[in-house]
């Protein structure tokens, strides 16, 4: 995916308490190690999908990514034996999270093949404002004047990203933006699963979801597969699967507030690849809004932070 996900919801299944206590918030600098890793793994997968981009059809990506990243989740289920954690009590919320996931998904990919990496990674971070507007009716929060100032300010910063009106305006800009609030609905979405899904099958309900769409949506631009496409997407399963499973990890270890700044790591990672294969680097005014989004995001994650602290106390 484009963005790092935000924390998944806590298994259901009752756990010893001492090693519960063991994975949770107890090793910030591991978790940091986890999260700045997980980065290159996300920025590897959106690079593979720009370089197929050129040729395929972002169905096809999109499938790629899911057929592989549910099986390798399948698998791990698999190997554990334990298939109990499938066991469900809000099916229709996981349709709904999966519709999110997907549109977010292709949303992104198809920007990608007219958009620089980083262009469309700087506009990706928005989703958690957008969780901040989406939270008050999907969710009866109530948001101080605080956090919509943070959230004005990131708008800011998306409107400089993809400057509608301007000369180098191209109307796929939009859809990297359009992907953050599908995602924020599924982030969303899974907050309100938190208290009774476990978390390897809120994912796995997802992909395998995504991948039985995807599978019925490829008649309508079907692309014969060559081997390098057939490599390429067992890369982008593989890598996307392994940078999720690094942020579920990393949140294990520390705190969402901690993990927030070095998550937009993936911009430099993002413009990297971008320069070392597509030979693209994000100019001036790029950059200063990815700073603004970044700066209001983690104001963001900070005031939230102040108001499970007093909700707690």
């Amino acid at each position: 995916m484009k963005s790092l996900p935000q924390p998944l919801p806590p298994d259901s299944k009752p756990r010893p308490a001492a090693p519960a206590a063991s994975l949770r918030r107890d090793n910030g600098l591991l978790g940091i190690g986890l999260m700045l890793l997980a980065t290159i793994f996300l920025s590897a997968g959106d690079a593979a999908s720009k370089y197929l981009a050129t040729s395929v059809p972002a169905l096809h990506i999109v499938f790629l990514r899911y057929a592989i990243s549910g099986l390798i989740l399948l698998a791990i289920v698999a190997v554990r034996n334990d298939w109990g954690l499938f066991r469900t009590r809000r099916p229709g919320m996981h349709l709904l999270r999966g519709c999110g996931v997907i549109g977010s998904s292709m949303l992104f990919v198809s920007s990608l093949k007219q958009l620089p990496i980083a262009d469309a990674t700087a506009t990706s971070f928005v989703a958690p404002l957008f969780v901040t507007a989406l939270s008050i009716p999907m969710l009866g929060e109530r948001v101080g004047w605080r956090r919509w100032l943070a959230t004005l300010a990131g708008l800011i910063g998306v409107l400089i990203v993809v400057r509608p009106g301007g000369a180098g305006f191209q109307p796929a800009s939009l859809l990297p933006a359009i992907s953050a609030l599908c995602w924020a609905f599924s982030l969303i979405v899974t907050r309100m699963m938190s208290g009774s899904e476990n978390a390897i099958a809120t994912v796995t309900y997802s992909t395998v979801f995504g991948a039985l769409v995807m599978t019925l949506l490829l008649p309508l631009h079907w692309v014969t597969p060559t081997w390098e496409i057939a490599w390429v997407g067992l890369f982008i399963g593989a890598v996307s699967t392994a940078g999720h499973w690094l942020v579920i990890l990393a949140f294990r270890y520390a705190g969402a507030s901690l993990l927030a700044p070095f998550s937009y790591v993936q911009l430099f990672w993002a413009s990297l690849f971008g320069f070392l294969l597509f030979a693209a680097l994000p100019d001036l005014w790029t950059l200063v809004g990815a700073v603004i989004i970044a700066a209001s995001g983690l104001y963001t994650a900070h005031r939230e932070r102040i108001r499970a602290k007093q909700v707690l106390g």
